[in-house]
């Protein structure tokens, strides 16, 4: 044990071995006398620095690429932790950034590399952590611009990054650096381990415990054997893993590279074609501008529904177009992308099989999935890529490669499963009864909309028209912990509507509330509960999920004004993608959802409705300027014009301008 004095001094020897001058780096600068006349003096400084920092100074002038990753954690050369990250999707993607820097200094170019670590979800689970999740992804946009802005002869930039809000962060990033090009290079994924469950099941180990169905010593040893591998975001569709699939399906990152197994040579591999085509792009003097486009964002959008993907999408894809300057989807935007688009792909959570996303790689990721969409006549083909060449160009060389047909033997060698039935064929996915990915119910306690899952819902409790129908009463709550330890304790039943309010942005940053729909998958009687929420889900989440409900409590939505014992009316019709849900009743009273609009109308917010207590002012103030830029329908974001305005308005109002 240290003692007091261990902090005040050392006994190393070695602590009074003082230099105080060096002799500095030999040498000079390829500088030249019209530079010395005209140009910045930052731009000779920068040079001063890399040389100082090592570099040969004869090379101190050559062309800049800047390396931007969300690396967490300190890695021995043998990969063994010094220091632990946040999570396994930021722990080996120091090795990508190492090896594109590498590619780059083979290409007599200088790499730069700056850092902006991301936070977990999972860890932050039922934590105060959460409130700082989704406005982490704002704030981190911000750095990585910044960082890039602060480097002024970058010539272009290559983004790493893997997971929940680091990967959207960086897509937002790029996309607002219209004239530089750019590249993302997505972290991968970790490998599902031998005879143990995903990332995402273990992270209900505490409910099924409370419910007798694990022993102390299973949860202790499931716990601790989920992650197969080191690196990688979770090997589960969720909102990672997704955000991998969406960023290559907009053409920020080259052709099957989401989803790669991380740490393995073709993970590397990637990182080091995606500093070639960096590279090239430039000397194309090809920017973001020339690569992200409206129709861009509607092939993501597409993308995304065959995926099945996390509806954590629905705030980070209108905020990339956001940060690119184009037009931001709609509500109604995404209710016809998933009408028209049938899900192909067989995946955990979602199903029908529970493959892990290492598979989808295997059977050909995104570029397999958009074969299929382009013969479908889904997608604007003719949009530019960060290959350099258009999206058509990228799948005519995917439909005929070798890279295809070798890693499509290899997971029928390697795990016995045919390509196909990972990524089915569009006929075989009507054979399937698969169908469209996301629902948006409006209705009497959703006027601005919601949304819910529907591909994840039990098929046992849908009809055999394709419609989920529920009319049951509401279990209030204005806060997690208070309704996870109702689920724990026994008091929600089966045929319950559990409602939790006043959990979007204004109350707790709008946090993500996989603990209760985890715990709901994971009970006997859980897909017999439906659950209503301003919050958001994981992407892992399954069940009668309805999130995203607009207007949120706090803000006056009829969310907020909900009463236990209420009667609650669900309608999610899963063929033609569209549902409702209603207020329907007060105590023995029935009425109509227009009578029940009235009814809310009438009432008052609750008065246990409140912001969280422990909700940090830096959340708080993003909620107030992502609210006065068109809150989160339109991607939780900074609208600067619209934050400008507000403030004008309400400065106007005070009579303080």
């Amino acid at each position: 044990m240290s003692s007091s004095n261990d902090v005040f001094d050392s006994a190393t020897p070695e602590i009074y071995r003082i230099q105080t001058h060096a002799p500095g780096p030999a040498g000079s600068l390829p500088i030249t006398e019209e530079m010395l006349r005209n140009s910045p003096s930052g731009d000779l400084f920068g040079m001063t620095q890399n040389a100082g920092m090592g570099w040969d100074p004869a090379d101190a002038g050559r062309k800049q690429y800047l390396i931007l990753s969300t690396q967490g954690g300190l890695r021995a050369p043998d990969g063994k932790p010094i220091a632990l990250g946040y999570h396994t999707g930021h722990w080996e993607i120091g090795l990508l950034v190492q090896a594109a820097a590498e590619e780059f200094r083979r290409l007599q170019t200088i790499p730069f590399a700056g850092f902006c670590s991301d936070p977990c979800d999972g860890r932050t689970q039922g934590t105060t952590g959460m409130f700082d999740s989704l406005p982490y992804r704002n704030d981190a946009a911000i750095i990585f611009r910044r960082l890039a802005r602060s480097l002024p002869l970058r010539a272009g930039v290559l983004g790493v990054a893997t997971c929940d809000k680091g990967l959207p962060a960086m897509m937002m990033a790029v996309a607002g650096l219209p004239d530089l090009p750019c590249v993302v290079v997505p972290g991968g994924v970790t490998l599902p381990a031998d005879a143990a469950e995903d990332a995402g099941t273990v992270q209900t180990l505490g409910t099924r415990f409370a419910h007798g169905l694990v022993t102390l010593s299973e949860a202790a040893e499931l716990g601790c054997r989920a992650c197969g591998s080191p690196g990688g975001g979770c090997q589960f569709l969720g909102t990672a893993a997704t955000s991998q699939v969406v960023g290559e399906a907009l053409g920020l990152s080259l052709p099957h590279s989401a989803l790669a197994p991380s740490g393995q040579p073709v993970w590397l591999d990637m990182a080091r074609r995606s500093a070639r085509a960096l590279l090239q792009l430039e000397q194309r003097r090809l920017a973001m501008r020339d690569v992200l486009a409206d129709a861009s964002i509607r092939n993501a959008m597409m993308v995304h529904a065959a995926f099945g993907g996390s509806t954590n999408l629905l705030l980070h894809i209108p905020a990339i177009a956001h940060a690119a300057g184009l037009k931001l989807p709609t509500v109604d935007d995404w209710i016809s992308v998933n009408r028209r688009v049938p899900r192909l792909v067989s995946v955990l959570p979602n199903g029908p099989v529970q493959h892990p996303t290492v598979r989808v790689f295997l059977a050909g990721g995104v570029p397999e999935v958009m074969l299929h969409l382009r013969h479908l006549g889904l997608l604007n083909a003719e949009v530019l890529t960060v290959t350099g060449k258009t999206l058509d160009e990228n799948l005519d060389w995917w439909e005929k490669s070798e890279r295809r047909r070798r890693f499509r033997e290899l997971l029928k060698q390697q795990d016995g499963v045919d390509a196909d039935e990972v990524i089915f064929p569009p006929d075989e996915a009507r054979e399937r009864g698969l169908t469209g990915t996301l629902v948006f119910p409006r209705g009497n306690l959703a006027p601005e909309g919601s949304v819910v899952k529907a591909t994840a819902i039990d098929p046992s409790v849908v009809d055999a028209d394709g419609v989920y129908r529920k009319e049951g009463p509401a279990r209030v709550f204005v806060n997690e912990k208070d309704a996870m330890a109702a689920i724990k304790q026994g008091r929600i039943k089966a045929g319950d509507v559990l409602v939790l309010t006043g959990v979007g942005p204004m109350g707790t940053g709008m946090e993500e509330t996989y603990q209760i729909t985890g715990a709901l998958k994971h009970l006997s009687f859980g897909k017999q509960v439906a659950l209503l929420t301003d919050a958001r889900f994981s992407g892992l989440s399954t069940g009668a999920c309805i999130g995203h409900i607009g207007p949120e409590g706090l803000a006056g939505g009829p969310i907020g004004k909900i009463l236990d014992e209420d009667t609650i009316r669900i309608h999610i019709d899963c063929q033609r993608n569209e549902g409702s849900v209603d207020l329907v009743g007060e105590g023995q009273r029935r009425f109509t959802p227009e009578e029940g609009r009235r009814v809310l109308a009438a009432r008052g917010l609750r008065k246990d409705l409140a912001s969280n207590a422990a909700l940090p002012e830096d959340t708080r103030l993003w909620a107030a300027l992502q609210l006065a830029s068109g809150g989160t329908w339109a991607g939780c974001v900074y609208d600067a014009e619209q934050i400008i305005a507000t403030l004008k308005a309400g400065r106007q109002a005070l009579n303080l301008s």
